[in-house]
């Protein structure tokens, strides 16, 4: 079973607006409105690969509402804890002549402690020991930054498998209590080493020393469209990435994590894992906003998929 935990969701609002700029007024084409943060995400690709999911974490108010018919009309499984105050609304600017994507995102809803108690049973119940808990995210403002690392050592006493998908001060602790798999962009990377790297390889050696000091299994590095790195005890894998007409970067990296937890759950090979990786998380871009593309697109473009061991 995989659970996907999203503590600070959003209504994502897609727009699209031909050469977007600030100080004048801007003319949109499009308006799309979909359930949004990194958990969500990762639960809708994970239904287009196939699979299934229980998307869980914390919602307010009407948006917050938005988002829980949103998924049942999907068919997503999800038990949310509704807290008081409203679920964040972001906007997403897309502007297809520059090829650019501008996030404006909203604060979160506070977060009591009675909300996190009740979370922490929820996720004491269901965890086992073949569970997949996908940790991803920011948090809301008065949540600690400790609280991925609490999880994933919960989890890891039931057996389970962490997946954690974070930056800055939730990465650095979250990582210290060892999850099974840690899927930094190379710029999370760099702010986690605290140091610019510059080349493959050196990520490659940041990428280990990780592992290694926190008894992490798999490190996985996006690099947009450079490719990924994907690492495990045994080999290390670049893939290369594929050119594709780019209409939206955003939920590309939850698209690579949604396919990493099914080949988890699902028992794939590290190199048939890569494969599916890749695929996802290019086939996110091609679309709009956080839609998640077909499972045909997704199959086409793993038949496209290029990487190579490396030493």
């Amino acid at each position: 079973m995989i659970i996907t935990v999203t503590l600070n969701p959003a209504v994502d609002k897609t727009v699209e607006i031909n050469n977007f700029a600030s100080n004048r007024v801007n003319r949109v084409l499009t308006v799309r409105f979909d359930a949004g943060g990194k958990g969500i995400n990762v639960s809708k690709v994970i239904l287009s690969l196939g699979g299934k999911s229980i998307a869980i974490g914390f919602l307010g108010g009407e948006a917050g509402m938005f988002i829980k018919n949103h998924l049942d009309k999907m068919d997503i499984s999800n038990d949310f804890v509704f807290v008081k105050g409203e679920t964040r609304t972001n906007l997403k600017i897309v502007d297809p002549v520059q090829h650019t994507n501008t996030d404006i995102n909203e604060r979160g809803p506070d977060i009591t402690p009675e909300d996190i108690k009740e979370m922490d049973h929820y996720l004491a119940h269901v965890a086992k020991k073949k569970s997949v808990i996908v940790l991803s995210g920011s948090v809301p403002p008065n949540v600690d930054n400790d609280i991925y690392q609490k999880w994933i050592y919960q989890a890891k006493e039931k057996g389970a498998k962490t997946i954690l998908d974070a930056d800055g001060e939730l990465m650095g602790l979250g990582i210290t209590a060892g999850p099974y798999l840690i899927k930094p962009n190379i710029h999370e990377l760099e702010r986690l080493m605290n140091r610019k790297i510059t080349s493959i390889m050196e990520a490659v050696e940041c990428s280990r020393l990780v592992m290694g000091k926190y008894g992490i299994e798999v490190v996985v590095v996006s690099m947009g469209e450079k490719g990924a790195l994907f690492l495990n005890n045994e080999v290390t894998i670049f893939a290369k990435g594929l050119t594709v007409e780019v209409k939206s970067t955003v939920g590309a990296g939850d698209s690579m994590v949604a396919a990493l937890a099914y080949a988890i759950d699902e028992g794939y090979t590290f190199e048939k894992a890569v494969t599916l990786a890749v695929a996802a998380g290019t086939a996110n871009v091609m679309t709009n906003g956080t839609e998640p593309n077909s499972l045909a697109v997704i199959r086409a473009l793993e038949k496209k998929v290029q990487w190579e061991y490396l030493q």
